[in-house]
């Protein structure tokens, strides 16, 4: 995507991305209100009894439970209008790669995927975009507001290494002005020690949301490339390494691994769905198999209370 479309006019970029998207999607979506991620929306729908292991304890239905001395949850139906909001990570890390884009490219790739997937049908689309300061799009429905958003984040400026956005208060941001239950998209390498998992379940509490991880292959391990200058763009900390050190390059592989799985772990721990884009894969490919995952579980779901 860099040779094709980074290196386009801003508007070129922007209709090169939406054809992309679209015409790759094309054909996934079947029905109406099938999204990004299906799920239970708000409108009360009766009861069933409750399945350890499977339902949440937040969708207990305790005046049922209190009756009949058995477990009970709420059913619901599907919301007809959906709002989403995407945080999108602007840090200094996510300019960053070694592959096919770079992270912040990824992550502009990922919003318009979520916002073409969850267009129509007076669905709305909220975006907080995050880096060098805050900006903030209200919710509100059509292409024209979804290709404003995706404007702003191919122009925006790059971040100085050491210029922080703390992401777990960018996560508390979107939670203050998501008032309505909807779906919440965080994208992010999630490279950050601010308590982000703390507010991603407190988010994960009242809304659906989706943690979209963007990572690059050199951030899980280093190639034998001799000495170079590793730099955290973070703080903008340089160090000088020799990658020819194999057991410097084991070390790293496995503290890389240990972060990631830490990353997993903590999403998994806040009832959050997980997607993680690679910037050396096919990053549609990726969207369509989690969407299709997505609904055959809700599909199972379904069937299984049926």
């Amino acid at each position: 995507m860099t040779a094709t479309i980074h290196q386009l006019a801003p508007e070129r970029r922007l209709r090169r991305m939406e054809l992309l998207v679209t015409r790759r999607l094309d054909g996934l979506l079947q029905g109406q209100y099938l999204g990004l991620l299906p799920g239970p929306g708000s409108e009360f729908a009766g009861s069933r009894e409750y399945r350890p292991g499977e339902d949440e304890v937040r969708w207990m239905d305790w005046a049922v439970t209190a009756r009949t001395n058995t477990p009970h949850v709420r059913e619901v139906d599907a919301d007809r209008e959906l709002t989403t909001w995407v945080l999108v990570d602007g840090s200094a890390s996510m300019d960053f790669g070694t592959a096919e884009v770079e992270k912040r490219e990824l992550a502009v790739a990922a919003v318009a995927a979520v916002g073409f997937l969850t267009a129509g049908f007076g669905n709305k689309l909220g975006a907080h975009l995050v880096g060098g300061g805050r900006r903030v799009f209200p919710a509100r429905t059509g292409r024209n507001h979804l290709r404003a958003v995706l404007r702003a984040l191919l122009d925006a400026p790059r971040v100085p290494a050491g210029d922080t956005a703390p992401l777990a208060s960018a996560i508390a941001g979107v939670a203050r002005a998501a008032n309505r239950r909807g779906l919440v998209v965080v994208v992010s390498d999630f490279l950050d020690d601010s308590g982000w998992p703390a507010e991603l379940r407190r988010l994960a509490a009242r809304h659906q949301v989706l943690a979209v991880e963007v990572a690059d292959p050199r951030e899980l391990e280093l190639p034998d490339v001799g000495l170079i200058t590793l730099v955290d763009t973070e703080t903008g900390r340089r160090r000088e390494v020799s990658t020819a050190n194999l057991r410097l390059r084991a070390d790293y592989s496995a503290a890389a691994a240990a972060e990631r799985a830490a990353v997993r772990t903590a999403i998994r721990t806040a009832r959050a769905t997980h997607l993680p884009l690679r910037t050396d894969r096919d990053w549609v490919a990726d969207i369509v198999r989690h969407v299709l995952t997505q609904r055959r579980l809700a599909t199972a779901r379904r069937g299984g209370a049926a």
